[in-house]
């Protein structure tokens, strides 16, 4: 059962993350830690004794150039913009981040702020003699596609590509089901799957204990394993969180075979149902490539075409929710360097 504290924390993250703010929630925190990553938990209050900025810092090592701190999707702050801000209150998080930072020798802060306004409060109060710089990698993608399930969902298929509404239907006349579950056997599958995927798509998956641990830390009441079975066999999956008033699409894996039956289709649908059910406003698709603007570091556009072009089939309408990205601040200017040379000359 959660304290108070956690309460309100919960709250505030989910009430100023545009994207519902898993990534800066305890369950997610102690996740990292299962996979041994040190967290460490930053706040700061206003005057009446409310959050006004928050962060879980996790700790990240990197071979020759040691540790760095990532905050992923913050530090949060508040998204309404009447608030007025004191930036002493600022400060003095930014302040208390970089202490305890250099305390554990971590060589820079990785931020990722919500917005460009965050990015210009972290910017303007940062301490002195502290530095700030574009990092060479985006740690999460810079834009998501989200899309509004409060309508009935008569509705919500609606206002789906008709060529989305097809394959639904398709996948349900071939005969495709759909089920959610935590067996051992249907996440040996699901990792069989992660195998293929990576193979065929030619990305880097997680390791298979990464999986296995998010789904032994993470409730099975937020987290999700969704399955597709057709003839007997399990030939897609994907796990999906549920946190608060959002839906969150993670991760998703098929087979090579009976591609032609439609199977993810009907797996998004399903997920975006239930999510009704559970209450969420919304359905977080995640990654998506549509502004040229928010173009990966890193990345070609090209590689994003196929899975963005299934995700707006869902939504066409949905404007994505768009990023800074990951931002620097450095510590040690020498460990800097050499991290950005190392990247550099990395094969």
């Amino acid at each position: 059962m959660k304290s108070d504290m956690e309460e309100a924390n919960q709250n505030f993250i989910q009430l100023n993350s545009p994207d519902g703010g898993f990534l800066q929630s305890e369950d997610w925190r102690k996740f990292q830690e299962g996979v041994g990553r040190k967290t460490f938990e930053l706040e700061e209050k206003d005057g009446d004794d409310n959050v006004s900025m928050y962060a879980h810092m996790i700790t990240h090592t990197l071979p020759i150039v040691g540790k760095y701190f990532y905050i992923p999707k913050g530090p949060i702050t508040h998204n309404m913009e009447h608030i007025t801000w004191n930036k002493d209150s600022i400060r003095v998080f930014l302040d208390n981040s970089i202490q305890l930072a250099k305390e554990n020798n971590a060589g820079w802060i990785r931020i990722e702020p919500n917005s460009e306004r965050d990015l210009d409060l972290i910017n303007e109060n940062l301490p002195a003699g502290n530095k700030i710089k574009k990092s060479p990698v985006d740690m999460q993608p810079r834009e998501i596609l989200a899309m509004d399930i409060s309508g009935s969902e008569e509705d919500i298929l609606a206002r789906m590509k008709q060529k989305t509404r097809y394959n639904i239907r398709l996948a349900e006349k071939k005969g495709v089901k759909i089920f959610a579950s935590q067996k051992p056997g249907d996440i040996e599958e699901f990792l069989r799957l992660i195998k293929i995927t990576a193979k065929r798509d030619k990305i880097t998956a997680h390791p298979e204990s990464y999986y296995r641990k998010m789904l032994e830390v993470i409730p099975n009441d937020i987290l999700k394993l969704y399955a597709a079975e057709y003839e007997g066999k399990i030939i897609a999956a994907n796990l999906a969180l549920f946190f608060g008033k959002t839906a969150t699409y993670m991760h998703g894996a098929s087979d090579n075979e009976h591609r032609n039956v439609m199977a993810p289709y009907l797996l998004q649908w399903r997920q975006i149902q239930d999510a009704k059910k559970a209450g969420c406003a919304r359905y977080d698709f995640g990654g998506v490539k549509i502004s040229h603007s928010t173009q990966h570091i890193t990345r070609n556009i090209n590689s994003w075409s196929g899975i963005t072009k299934f995700k707006t089939g869902f939504a066409p309408e949905a404007k994505p929710i768009e990023f800074p990205g990951c931002y620097d601040i450095i510590l040690s200017p020498v460990r800097y360097s050499f991290y950005r040379l190392l990247r550099k000359i990395k094969p």
